[in-house]
């Protein structure tokens, strides 16, 4: 059984990243640091052999995923919507202090996805990894609630611990070769 690869890179910083704002699916545009991250991320992922360049349909990952387009020299970006951001429902905008003022899990915003959703397409990304690209290297650029509960359902809830927040254009490997395991993590910014 040939090895597949999985790498789950975070899009680059937001304005509501620095406000500490739930985005989930609203549009929020990278900022210009937000950019130079990614673009100084993308000088150290060109250094690797990937085969595959995939993004979430949401405008900062697609933006981020162009820049390491660019870089790698991938021809095709291939769009896939399994790699989408959780909702947060009416949540979305909103401040981290003020969100947590009224509800007391993110579930509980009138709108947001579940957790049970959230785990259950975490589960179906992985196997539609094996299922499409069995064999190839897979750079995915989506969002911190999905790569955290990808990386937790791979290391059986270690990964990453309680609390540990993924940093903006943070890269994250995973591999199968028979299951899969987690390869590396890393919460901090990516050639920074």
């Amino acid at each position: 059984m040939s090895e597949t690869t999985l790498g789950l890179f975070r899009h680059g910083q937001t304005d509501w990243n620095i406000d500490f704002r739930l985005q989930g699916t609203a549009e929020v545009p990278l900022n210009d640091f937000g950019i130079g991250q990614v673009q100084r991320a993308a000088a150290v992922l060109s250094q690797g052999d990937w085969d595959v360049l995939l993004t979430s349909p949401l405008g900062r990952a697609k933006a981020s995923a162009a820049i390491i387009q660019r870089e790698l020299g991938i021809g095709e970006l291939i769009v896939d919507s399994m790699l989408l951001e959780r909702s947060f429902g009416i949540g979305e905008g909103m401040l981290y202090s003020q969100w947590q003022e009224q509800y007391s899990q993110l579930e509980e915003i009138p709108g947001a996805e579940s957790t049970s959703s959230i785990i259950e397409r975490s589960r179906e990304l992985l196997a539609s990894m094996i299922l499409k690209y069995a064999g190839a290297r897979v750079l995915a650029v989506s969002h911190g609630a999905l790569i955290r509960y990808v990386l937790s359902e791979v290391s059986q809830g270690q990964v990453p611990p309680p609390g540990q927040r993924l940093q903006n254009a943070s890269l994250h490997t995973l591999r199968h070769s028979g299951q899969w395991t987690l390869d590396s993590w890393a919460p901090e910014p990516l050639g920074q």
